[in-house]
């Protein structure tokens, strides 16, 4: 938020309005929001990504999907509050597993509801009927498709 002194520089002391809009400047930087593109990234540990994207909204930080691929855990990008989607990212979804093994019952379905709970209303209904079934491989869906279900463009 920028400071009731940075809308009134005054005039004519040459010093003193150098210093306040160096003040000003530096102050409307860090009230920036930061953004962080992710790119080509094949996933990882369905917690920690959660724990990632809760610091990422925290910090009101943009997040920009682009590259070739968001695979596995990387989807789970999707439930940053500031996201896109490049149209041309190929994004793979698969269900969670423990290093490619099926996980019982009860533990494939908390970590299925963690994932989708990163997904809009209909990814997640998409995710929950047809990909979290996928172990081995990937369900792929373009960017352009996700644009289509109601993610921002980059």
């Amino acid at each position: 938020m920028r400071h009731a002194l940075c809308r009134v520089i005054p005039h004519g002391h040459a010093l003193l309005t150098a210093v306040m809009l160096t003040i000003c400047a530096v102050q409307t930087v860090a009230d920036t929001p930061a953004i962080r593109v992710i790119q080509n990234d094949r996933g990882g540990f369905i917690g920690a990504r959660a724990v990632e994207i809760a610091a990422i909204n925290a910090k009101s930080t943009r997040i920009e999907l682009r590259g070739r691929i968001c695979y596995s855990s990387c989807t789970m990008y999707l439930g940053v509050d500031d996201v896109c989607v490049s149209p041309n990212t190929s994004f793979g979804f698969h269900g969670p597993s423990r290093h490619g093994r099926a996980l019982p019952p009860s533990e494939f379905d908390h970590w299925s509801n963690v994932m989708a709970n990163h997904y809009n209303a209909a990814l997640k209904d998409w995710f929950l009927r047809d990909a979290r079934h996928i172990i081995s491989g990937y369900k792929r869906i373009s960017g352009a498709q996700l644009i289509a279900m109601g993610y921002q463009t980059c």
